[in-house]
């Protein structure tokens, strides 16, 4: 790799705004099925992501959802309330639900709900393509808008038209496009991911997540230049100040560590400048989800072009 010390990239610690836990006695993940993911039917905790982190000079984390279960995100908030490391919970709720506002605000009044910063839908299973603009689905997310929270989108690259159409129909509420929207990097083709990504992106309400991109490459032998088409595609579309890092561990293990991946962002983002850097690295992640880290908060505020 090109570059070898975060220190130099970032200019400090590092936020990685995209990972997940769970616990298979606790409940089941239903969707890690088949010999390929079979390396994911395990736990994976806090206290085994911790010294990976630590060692990537990671300061701090953005804990995910990873499945549409009202049950989960109770415990995230707790595990967050108990980190030192996780700084902020991107959870779930039912979008379709007519009290979306009255179980967000349960969320935020119980153990660690001030860590509670977005919510997640896993639209990438969705058969309809146009699911998030579906009537009821985008009463749900004006009412996420309304708490101040932000939205994580996690689309496959035919839903992302479904995207740009619902966050220009709710301009207020910031979407937060998880794995660049699931680039076919494998295939090597651009087109017409990139274009669609480019139409998101137009819109100021957007924010992407340089995250995920390992495990759409071939796991097998994929290389930070088979990685550089898309991230370039992100970083121009999006620019510095609406890009952040994130690591997607555990998933990423099934085709890098956790220090590869730390190591591959660096790398496709050197090119920039030490405060651009600084954007990816960190300040993105500290505007849009509104952190606290190290005892200093930044207020949220709208994405910046």
């Amino acid at each position: 790799m090109g570059v070898t010390a975060m220190e130099a990239n970032t200019g400090g610690g590092v936020i990685d705004t995209h990972h997940h836990v769970w616990d298979l006695s606790v409940r089941d993940q239903d969707w890690i099925t088949g010999r390929e993911l079979a390396p994911l039917r395990g736990d994976f905790t806090l206290a085994d992501l911790e010294p990976e982190a630590r060692a990537a000079d990671v300061t701090a984390t953005v804990l995910v959802q990873t499945i549409d279960v009202p049950e989960e995100t109770p415990e995230f908030l707790a595990l967050a309330q108990d980190s030192d490391l996780v700084a902020g919970v991107v959870g779930w709720t039912d979008l379709t639900s007519p009290d979306v506002a009255r179980a967000l605000a349960a969320l935020r009044e119980g153990p660690g709900g001030e860590h509670l910063v977005g919510i997640r839908h896993q639209v990438q299973g969705e058969s309809d393509p146009r699911w998030l603009v579906r009537p009821d689905v985008l009463r749900g997310l004006a009412a996420v808008a309304e708490a101040g929270l932000v939205y994580d989108l996690v689309v496959r690259p035919h839903q992302l038209a479904a995207a740009h159409e619902t966050a220009r129909l709710l301009p207020s509420l910031t979407f937060v496009l998880d794995h660049a929207g699931k680039p076919p990097i494998a295939s090597g083709e651009l087109r017409p991911w990139a274009d669609a990504v480019r139409l998101l992106a137009s819109l100021p309400n957007t924010v992407c997540k340089l995250s995920g991109m390992v495990t759409e490459a071939d796991w097998g032998q994929w290389s930070v230049e088979d990685l550089r088409p898309y991230a370039d595609t992100v970083l121009d579309a999006f620019g510095p100040r609406r890009l952040m890092f994130g690591s997607d561990w555990p998933v990423c293990r099934l085709a890098a560590t956790y220090a590869e991946v730390v190591a591959a962002a660096q790398e496709l983002m050197a090119a920039l400048h030490p405060a651009e850097r600084r954007e990816v690295f960190t300040g993105t992640a500290l505007r849009t989800y509104g952190l606290t880290v190290t005892g200093s908060p930044v207020p949220q505020e709208a994405p910046c072009a």
